[in-house]
């Protein structure tokens, strides 16, 4: 048999001849192996190694670039924000909010921007490019979806109704008719022409008629000392009244007095509403349990 046999079965299977054990180890002038020096050697021509190598750099770069989000269960109240709400709160501006007024705005967003974070974690935003309160609305409908309330007993109801009948009141209404706010001369010039029906067509088109109008909301458009005069005045006559904006020709045409609502008139009325009340505030509930998770900062 010949002895180049296995340096031909090797050849064929694409292996190296084979070389003595001393002849791969390398050593050192000493006479000590370079053990290290062939490791070394293997992983400079090893494309795996280079895989590697260049995947740290690139995570450890995306990772200075990128760094990890802030705390999303942190929400920040800015001071721009709550100059927002007062802003916007009446657009001419004639009025700001009260300090409770103010904080149920502020709860209200702080309720918005939960539902918006919360659906984003759960994804309900995928494929919609709307803008955070749509998202947050989404989240508020399955959340409402969620809640199952039953009808009202008798005594829940009668409770309730106790609480919230002036829900349900008739309130004190006025009708009247009222001029453009000027001067007090002014004011008592048209009174006289409007008396002896010599009023001009731009008064006549200018002064409107209020019809209907609850007694309670008119302090605050119109003043207190207006609404006390306003009540006083005999129907049907014209006078020169007094409001916060300036002076009036006004005619009281209506006063109807309030009625406090009976339950057993207002039934039903009364359990839709009660049952719409129940729903909302245990769908409130349900966003403070949310809001537990998550920490509302106020900037000073």
């Amino acid at each position: 048999m010949s002895t180049e046999l296995p340096s031909a079965k090797a050849a064929l299977f694409g292996a190296a001849p084979a070389r003595s054990v001393d002849s791969r180890i390398d050593r050192d002038p000493h006479g000590r192996s370079s053990a290290a020096g062939a490791v070394w050697s293997f992983l400079r021509r090893e494309p795996l190694v280079h895989f590697c190598v260049l995947g740290a750099l690139i995570f450890g770069a995306d990772a200075l670039l990128h760094p990890a989000k802030k705390d999303d269960h942190t929400i920040v109240v800015t001071n721009a924000l709550r100059q927002s709400f007062i802003d916007n709160f009446d657009e001419d501006k004639a009025r700001t909010p009260s300090a409770e007024q103010l904080q149920k705005m502020i709860d209200a967003w702080v309720a918005s921007e939960i539902l918006y974070r919360e659906g984003k974690s759960m994804a309900v935003d995928r494929g919609d490019d709307m803008i955070r309160d749509r998202i947050a609305y989404k989240l508020q409908l399955l959340i409402f979806d969620q809640v199952k309330v039953a009808q009202p007993t008798d005594d829940e109801l009668r409770t309730w109704f106790e609480k919230n009948h002036e829900r349900f009141d008739e309130p004190e209404r006025v009708g009247f008719y009222l001029t453009p706010p000027t001067d007090e001369a002014t004011a008592r010039r048209e009174l006289a022409d409007i008396q002896s029906q010599h009023e001009s067509p731009e008064l006549q088109k200018q002064t409107r008629a209020i019809l209907g109008r609850p007694v309670a909301s008119i302090e605050p458009a119109f003043g207190a000392g207006f609404r006390d005069a306003l009540l006083a005045q005999p129907l049907g006559q014209w006078d020169v009244l007094q409001s916060k904006d300036g002076w009036h020709v006004v005619r009281l045409d209506s006063h109807r007095l309030g009625k406090a609502a009976k339950l057993e008139e207002v039934r039903a009325e009364a359990a839709r509403i009660w049952h719409a009340d129940e729903i909302r505030k245990r769908a409130w509930e349900a966003v403070n349990r949310l809001k537990a998770q998550y920490t509302v900062r106020y900037e000073q």
